[in-house]
């Protein structure tokens, strides 16, 4: 009977420890799904004008419109003169219409409430601000704010643009190769595009190259050479434009021109001017400049070269087609103010099909003018231009 009692008292604190012990962990777990739980921030809550609601994450807004993402339709964009009441959780800044953004500007993020006086955002101090319907530009969460506003994107950052390639090549009698290429590059800041732009930076390059050679038939005696047709294009811009304001902008700008079929060597531009986006939303947008610049033309001897002070007035345009097609356009007129006979024309076109995720193909027109070519040679010169790109 010692013997029991000595077992039964060595068992009794290994099974307390051991219900204590179940305790704790169920404790602990409870504990820790309270905490997670509670982590799970609150959904925002929008209710219309005729009473509906619903629940889901504020976006971004911009003007008299929000973009709302609700698990049960998706985004939408919703009129405000629609909302009756909105509230938001998340970290927002609104920006007032025509208040200009830059990387000193000190705006704090804070919660939302959208009512009849207008928005009202709260900062993690407990300052209410409220801003009158008519006077919201946009509204930014925190994470975008501080990325496309405060931050310092490098010179390599933020670049975006496609590649073309096009080639053929010809074995027979005649015989010869040609080769097209082109680049274009556009770096915009802010990177995104609900936000007011601040500056843009464009690089474009055109190369279009081939040689036909056709033999002499029939052949003499002595022999004459073959005579060969040589094409040789090549375009090169670069442009850097600083925005006033939405739509106005100032530029500086430079330009490379060589044509062989106008005997021009090589036309050198250097300038800069006024810039404005007649048109812009989410399917199209316009933009018309003028520039004054120096230019220097180079034709073959024994053309005289110029030196020239001219201006160039210019369009470009492009446009979104259903189906994700996408249309581009743009013509300049240059003219040398000290010689106004010295005066060309540019005009270009295209159409970008998307093909496999980033690839494309693409068809492209583009005419060239130039009034005054070297001795010999055709005023006009015209290139219709097919080949698959690469988006980036």
């Amino acid at each position: 009977m010692s013997i029991d009692k000595k077992t039964t008292t060595v068992c009794r604190p290994a099974t307390t420890s051991l219900l204590l012990l179940g305790l704790t962990s169920v404790l602990f777990s409870q504990s820790i799904f309270a905490a997670g739980q509670a982590a799970k921030p609150e959904p925002d809550v929008l209710v219309f004008a005729n009473g509906d609601q619903l629940t889901g994450t504020l976006e971004r807004g911009a003007g008299d419109s929000i973009l709302f993402k609700s698990d049960t339709v998706g985004e939408v964009t919703v009129p405000l003169s629609k909302i009756k009441e909105l509230k938001s959780h998340g970290g927002f800044v609104v920006v007032r219409n025509g208040e200009r953004l830059n990387r000193h500007s000190k705006l704090q993020a804070g919660t939302l409430t959208y009512g009849a006086d207008g928005i009202t955002d709260t900062n993690a101090a407990g300052e209410a601000k409220t801003t009158a319907t008519k006077d919201i530009g946009f509204i930014i969460d925190q994470t975008t704010f501080e990325k496309e506003i405060h931050a310092h994107p490098g010179p390599l950052q933020g670049w975006k643009g496609a590649l073309t390639f096009g080639a053929s090549d010809v074995q027979a009698t005649q015989y010869g190769s040609s080769i097209n290429a082109t680049v274009a590059l556009v770096r915009a800041i802010p990177t995104v595009s609900f936000l007011p732009p601040r500056t843009k930076t464009t690089f474009n390059m055109l190369e279009t190259y081939g040689k036909l050679t056709q033999p002499t038939i029939p052949q003499t005696n002595p022999p004459t050479p073959d005579a060969v047709a040589k094409t040789s294009i090549f375009h090169a811009d670069f442009e850097h434009d600083k925005y006033f304001s939405q739509r106005l902008y100032g530029f500086a700008g430079l330009s490379f021109d060589h044509n062989f079929s106008q005997g021009l060597n090589l036309q050198q531009i250097y300038g800069g001017g006024i810039g404005w986006t007649a048109i812009k939303d989410a399917k199209q947008e316009l933009d018309v400049k003028a520039d004054v610049h120096y230019e220097r033309q180079n034709f073959q001897p024994p053309t005289v070269s110029e030196n020239l002070i001219g201006s160039t007035f210019a369009e470009i345009y492009t446009r979104t087609l259903p189906g994700k097609l996408l249309f581009n356009e743009s013509g300049s007129y240059i003219i040398g103010w000290n010689d106004t006979n010295a005066y060309s024309a540019i005009i270009s076109a295209g159409l970008t099909f998307p093909v496999y995720k980033r690839f494309s193909a693409n068809v492209n027109i583009t005419d060239n003018f130039l009034n005054n070519p070297a001795v010999g040679y055709d005023k006009n010169s015209f290139q219709f231009v097919t080949g698959i790109g690469y988006s980036f």
